[in-house]
């Protein structure tokens, strides 16, 4: 839980899946039923049903996703292609570079050590080391590692993040659209602190339940594969818990249209 709060409303029901919504396997045929909460506290967004995250990240998730490794390379290839203005990755990268900057000043950004944190399909990672970044991607799937370990100077690790070790410390450590795939982000977030550099900080998007609740039932913010939505209130919560402090927090509709909440974060 993100705070003390005990009042919850009914924010959606669903008794089927919303358009788009890849099927994990979680529910038989005909019996699909799952509700979405939000903490009257903390304004987060939990759902009823539960995951076999560990199951479900280590192959599962991008067999059902992209069905192939020839999936996954088309998948990485159209959103390399995309126009800058239309790509949520450019301006990804751009804001953490932005951020640095006003941190750092000018700088080389082959001085910046940065962890990326279920890189998937591995597009963040490639365009940050196409960039000049020493980056490395970490990601359970042997798939994804795999494809990862071949990109340009990208340096890649198979492995559940909650269960390695640190090879190496970071200037900074990425979660884009992660932590709302594990049932205990707060956990997986406190999990970075070894690995930071001092000074360091963390970066993370994560869906925006606010917005997305103004828009409606169907959007992906609230899609099976996501047990949690975030509030300001409880991103900022996210990061004390796990022993951080957030700089910065800050929501836009991306080009994709994701409602998503991006924060910087330092250690306490």
């Amino acid at each position: 839980m993100f705070c003390s709060g005990t009042r919850f409303r009914t924010v959606f029901k669903y008794s089927g899946p919303p358009p788009g919504e890849i099927d994990l396997g979680v529910f038989a045929p005909n019996e699909y039923q799952r509700t979405i909460w939000s903490c009257e506290t903390c304004g987060h967004y939990y759902p009823t049903h539960q995951l076999d995250t560990e199951a479900l990240y280590s192959g599962a998730y991008n067999n059902s996703t992209y069905q192939s490794s020839l999936g996954m390379q088309q998948s990485f290839e159209r959103i390399i292609k995309l126009a800058p203005d239309k790509s949520d990755n450019t301006g990804r990268c751009n804001r953490i570079e932005r951020h640095l900057l006003e941190h750092l000043g000018p700088f080389d950004p082959a001085s910046v050590s940065i962890l990326d944190v279920g890189s998937g399909l591995g597009v963040f990672p490639f365009v940050m080391a196409q960039r000049g970044f020493a980056v490395t991607a970490v990601d359970p799937d042997p798939k994804s590692a795999a494809r990862l370990g071949s990109l340009p100077n990208v340096s890649a690790i198979c492995s559940d993040f909650f269960e390695l070790t640190p090879p190496q410390h970071f200037d900074v450590i990425t979660f884009n659209k992660v932590l709302e795939h594990v049932a205990r982000p707060i956990t997986m977030l406190r999990c970075a602190k070894p690995f930071l550099n001092r000074g360091g900080m963390v970066y993370m998007e994560l869906p925006d339940g606010e917005k997305a609740e103004a828009m409606g039932s169907g959007r992906e913010e609230f899609f099976i594969d996501h047990l949690h939505a975030f509030s300001f209130a409880s991103t900022s919560l996210l990061a004390a818990r796990a022993e951080f402090c957030a700089v910065t927090i800050e929501r836009l509709q991306e080009p994709s249209t994701k409602c998503t909440i991006r924060a910087f974060a330092t250690e306490t």
